[in-house]
């Protein structure tokens, strides 16, 4: 059963079209006891980063951790990614899950001595894809996905994939069964949906 964890952060049921549509067996849940015994989980996200307090309001953050711990596959999508950092400036007083290092910061307002429009909306490409990634299998580096946010994560150690926008930043991490996408599969075509069948082939 994969956990898809609901914080009234936006974007749900799109990705459980997607998960359904390939065939996923899907639970929505706001449950630390459906976190803990989950085969995956899901974090989508849409919005504030203050919208994920409610997951340590709820015990989810340590229910995560848990799972995580014992080997339970993780996906964080959109905001998902960015709660697996130390947190970010959108929302200093939040804590994220501070499985990754560093916080998640606002684009720049200019670049390259030009104005940088934010947020970042619309196909951009996965550069630098990490050979070693189980999530972005057979993913080639050039590939366009679908984005929309504001704050983006660091490139890091643990980044699978970046994207050029207003200099590099993390499209995706990845660090054994603990992964993200700052992108959003569920609206990336058949990249997207390869994603996706990667993640639930793990």
């Amino acid at each position: 059963m994969i956990e898809v964890i609901d914080y009234k952060a936006g974007n749900l049921t799109s990705v459980l079209k997607a998960l359904n549509y390939l065939g996923a067996e899907t639970h929505v849940t706001q449950s630390p006891d459906d976190v803990r015994r989950a085969s995956k989980i899901v974090l989508p996200g849409v919005g504030h980063f203050q919208a994920t307090q409610l997951l340590h309001d709820l015990r989810l953050t340590e229910a995560t951790r848990e799972a995580i711990a014992r080997g339970v596959p993780f996906l964080g999508i959109c905001v998902g990614l960015q709660w697996l950092y130390e947190g970010s400036t959108e929302a200093e007083s939040t804590d994220g899950l501070c499985h990754f290092a560093s916080k998640c910061e606002r684009f720049p307002a200019a670049y390259n001595g030009a104005e940088l429009k934010s947020p970042h909306v619309g196909w951009n490409s996965l550069e630098e894809i990490r050979q070693d990634s189980r999530l972005l299998r057979g993913v080639e580096s050039g590939s366009f996905v679908y984005y929309t946010h504001s704050w983006r994560a660091p490139v890091g150690a643990d980044t699978a994939a970046t994207t050029e926008y207003g200099g590099r930043f993390t499209a995706a991490v990845e660090r054994d069964n603990v992964m993200g996408v700052q992108f959003h599969p569920e609206k990336s075509s058949a990249t997207g949906l390869r994603i996706l069948t990667n993640f639930l082939e793990l």
